[in-house]
């Protein structure tokens, strides 16, 4: 009999992709949705992606509500918990963010533990991870730096999944079962989508595509392809030594400006939508004035950070797939969904 993986977060562009690696290697998948009624949506979208959805299940789980979760973990192995709210532009209460992150991941946790599974993967962040420190800093970050909440650059985002993670390592040792954690701590996710929703890292590109950003603002961003990411989570799940680890998962870092060049090389078509000169700071600033979104994100300005993967291309097996490649695989599949048209096909 196969063994059985709660899966939080399913219809997630994360939670889809970690759905079709376990359901590759075999496992059958108890899918967690908010609403029974997506469930026909996440089966069909994973069975076109070639998934063998014969081994699929599905439960409703709240974040915010106790209701379900003993009975969600009946006859499971695993629990991957990917679940949790991602935004880029901040809600005016942080709380809107933190409670549901922190109290799903207690929920889950708790629930995981308490009826005795065996391995639970949680998907952090790098956002625990690089926040909060010298914004000169130029030392790659490793999994042994956690944000420092008091920092001037921490978001509702950053604290909500610095606390989470926090939440985890926590429960994990109340009841004695550190070994039995894993987390992955990816940047900026990217990589082929599985439906025409774009979500908020492969939204970006569609607004570099389609000509929202006349001008690239002088931020860096640390990526990673989402089939690498889902791919971590399995292995992570599989492999003894992962238990009691932090992954902090990404590849080269790359400013906006360079972001659109790679595409503007890989699609000509969209050449001249895509910006071609980086904004100055002082106008970045002067927009955010009138952008909430832009203002979510002024802490990001010309500070540049890299990560260490050495130990998350360790358990992986590989390096990680490169930017161009990611982002060439985002924007065909943005292509293939629908979401955007090619100006030369308009």
């Amino acid at each position: 009999m196969a063994d059985r993986v709660l899966l939080t977060g399913i219809s997630g562009f994360l939670g889809g992709h970690v759905a079709l690696k376990l359901l590759e290697a075999g496992y059958i998948v108890r899918g967690s949705v908010r609403r029974m009624e997506k469930s026909d949506k996440v089966r069909a979208t994973l069975a076109a992606a070639g998934a063998d959805v014969s081994r699929l299940e599905f439960v409703a789980l709240d974040l915010l509500s106790d209701e379900g979760w003993a009975e969600a973990m009946q006859d499971v192995r695993y629990l991957q918990h990917t679940a949790s709210p991602f935004v880029t532009t901040m809600p005016d209460d942080k709380m809107e963010l933190i409670r549901p992150a922190v109290d799903g991941t207690r929920r889950a946790l708790h629930a995981a533990y308490t009826s005795g599974v065996g391995r639970v993967v949680l998907t952090s962040s790098m956002a625990a991870i690089m926040y909060g420190h010298a914004p000169d800093r130029s030392a790659p970050f490793t999994a042994a730096d956690w944000t420092d909440l008091t920092g001037r650059d921490v978001t509702a985002y950053v604290e909500s999944k610095t606390r989470a993670e926090r939440e985890a390592w926590s429960i994990a040792d109340s009841f004695g079962r550190r070994a039995d954690l894993a987390v992955i701590n990816p940047s900026a996710i990217f990589g082929p989508l599985l439906d025409d929703d774009p979500g908020t890292s492969v939204g970006l590109l569609k607004r570099l595509l389609d000509g929202s950003v006349p001008v690239a603002p002088r931020i860096y961003l640390s990526m990673i392809d989402v089939r690498d990411v889902a791919e971590l989570h399995l292995k992570a799940m599989t492999t003894p030594d992962a238990g009691g680890q932090r992954f902090a998962s990404a590849g080269p870092t790359d400013s906006m400006h360079e972001i659109a060049n790679t595409l503007r090389k890989a699609f000509p078509a969209f050449a001249k939508k895509l910006p071609r000169f980086e904004a100055p700071n002082w106008l970045v600033r002067f927009v955010a004035l009138f952008d909430k979104d832009i203002r979510s994100n002024l802490g990001e300005l010309g500070i540049v950070k890299r990560i260490d993967p050495t130990a998350a291309e360790s358990l992986l097996g590989h390096r990680f797939i490169t930017n161009p490649q990611m982002l060439k695989a985002s924007v065909d599949s943005l292509i293939a969904q629908g979401v955007i048209t090619p100006p030369d096909a308009s």
